[in-house]
């Protein structure tokens, strides 16, 4: 177990939204963007579909930025595609060679990041800088969520009226495995809790999200009562019926509201298991994690607010 103190998903989730009620972030222009390719690693990259989701834009990861660069090539010589936008909370690790292969490239580099004075900050031609608050490492909950409200505007305030008006089932601790079934139009916001499984239970604890599209391709051939799936609006299909839990959500919700209400119910399902994050976060930022960088520096466990 860790020597530190590390709130759950949901404390943290609470706390950023009481730090957005009194200080909004700044309205960020997406439309002033024209043709952008944004790129990102991990839920910066959701945070990126989601954000530049209406927009004409080019998406791309650390694993494919470099093929994507050459693929469309004789767009960027002929300025059709004209700058890149970089989402990287930390401004460090691989934000830095993306945005030094887009300057070499010709591309105009614009870094969207809560870290004003990181590597990343130090080469980018245009710099965004968020708000975020104290957080253990991987949460990246203030960080994200900050860069989404700027772009839809929803007040952080009527979201956390939304969250404390959620009962969860009588029986919610009990269940073995959890499936968030989005609406459609949130279909960004599954792969950001996938990777929460993953930072969070690893392979201890099932933790699927799908949008309701991705749900009828045969997601649920297999039920088990001890599944809950958690919709937002009527479930007819999905999981066994005693299983089922429904949350309307207030009219004009969007993505900010989605990503607190979501993360605070995954939040509640770290809470309700053993603390298999507490245990391996700290042996993962001294060793695990900056050896797979190429480095010996460890991760912060509480990385820094700003």
């Amino acid at each position: 177990m860790t020597k530190y103190k590390l709130k759950t998903l949901d404390e943290i989730v609470s706390a950023a939204l009481d730090f957005f009620a009194k200080e909004a972030p700044v309205k960020l222009g997406v439309k002033e963007f024209k043709f952008p390719l944004v790129v990102g690693s991990g839920n910066a990259y959701n945070t990126g579909k989601i954000i530049f989701g209406n927009n004409s834009a080019i998406f791309a990861t650390e694993s494919d930025f470099k093929s994507v660069i050459k693929q469309y090539e004789p767009l960027i010589k002929s300025k059709t595609i004209s700058e890149v936008v970089v989402i990287s909370a930390s401004g460090e690790k691989d934000s830095v060679w993306e945005l030094e292969l887009a300057k070499k490239s010709g591309l105009k580099t614009v870094l969207i990041t809560c870290s004003g004075d990181s590597s990343a900050a130090k080469i980018a031609d245009q710099v965004f800088t968020y708000r975020k608050l104290p957080e253990p490492y991987t949460y990246n909950t203030s960080t994200y969520l900050g860069m989404i409200l700027s772009a839809t505007l929803e007040k952080a305030e009527t979201i956390k009226k939304t969250i404390k008006k959620i009962k969860v089932p009588r029986k919610f601790k009990q269940y073995q495995s959890y499936a968030f079934i989005l609406p459609d139009k949130f279909g960004n916001l599954a792969p950001m809790l996938d990777i929460k499984r993953h930072e969070l239970f690893g392979p201890k604890v099932s933790l699927r999200a799908f949008s309701f599209g991705e749900a009828r391709h045969a997601k649920f051939v297999v039920r088990d009562k001890k599944e809950l799936v958690i919709s937002f609006g009527k479930n007819l299909y999905f999981g066994e019926g005693e299983s089922r839990f429904e949350i309307n959500l207030p009219d004009g919700s969007d993505y900010g509201t989605m990503m607190a209400v979501t993360y605070h119910l995954v939040g509640l399902i770290q809470k309700s298991k053993p603390d298999y994050y507490k245990k391996n976060i700290e042996r993962f930022c001294l060793n695990d994690g900056p050896k797979a960088y190429g480095s010996n520096k460890p991760f912060d466990v509480i990385v820094p607010g700003n």
